[in-house]
């Protein structure tokens, strides 16, 4: 089978990195089209990303204003007890408690610092971790939940189908029972 083609196929290949929203086809494909790409590089965020900023965001804000707060609460103190301690210095006691007490109050400040940190990193992690996977995970678990749906319904069909049986033979063993008494008192009442 011959063609009667003059102008010969033309394949275009384009090759990119970035995703294409929308194509322009040529308007005829001789040749002279223009063919116009537009690009996103911006995606929105999905569920698991959102909720995930939603829950992580405030954990990491309290906890760094406790960590805030916990610096001025410590520094506070040290501003009013450091006169105290230098008119009172023969006095060992009491130097011990104020600097005892500035050390945790440091320490309370860089553990609650650190831990907002931590939420805030952790929070990114698990954005780059979950970016693609959530439809994928909802797929399987369509798919799972047909799968026993299917299973389900297949199994109450074989039992509606079982009890409809087992029903069927009380009851013409009921009439059995009855006809053969019907004749039994029939035979002994003549």
């Amino acid at each position: 089978m011959a063609t009667d083609r003059t102008t010969p196929h033309q394949i275009q290949v384009h090759t990119t990195t970035r995703r294409y929203d929308t194509v322009i086809p040529p308007l005829n494909y001789e040749g002279g089209g223009i063919t116009t790409h537009h690009y996103s590089d911006s995606k929105s965020p999905s569920t698991s990303q959102v909720l995930a900023v939603i829950t992580g965001l405030p954990v990491g804000g309290i906890l760094l204003a406790l960590a805030g707060l916990s610096l001025l609460g410590t520094l506070t103190g040290l501003a009013v007890t450091t006169p105290l301690f230098i008119l009172f210095s023969p006095v060992l006691v009491p130097a011990t408690i104020v600097i005892g007490l500035a050390v945790a109050g440091f320490l309370t400040s860089g553990a609650f610092g650190l831990t907002a940190l931590s939420s805030f990193s952790w929070v990114m992690n698990y954005i780059r971790q979950t970016q693609g996977t959530v439809p994928e995970q909802l797929e399987y678990a369509k798919r799972g939940m047909a799968d026993v749906v299917g299973y389900v319904g297949q199994k109450t069909k074989e039992a509606g189908q079982k009890t409809k049986e087992v029903g069927q033979d009380i009851q013409s063993k009921a009439q059995d029972a009855k006809r053969t008494s019907t004749t039994a008192t029939a035979t002994t009442a003549a």
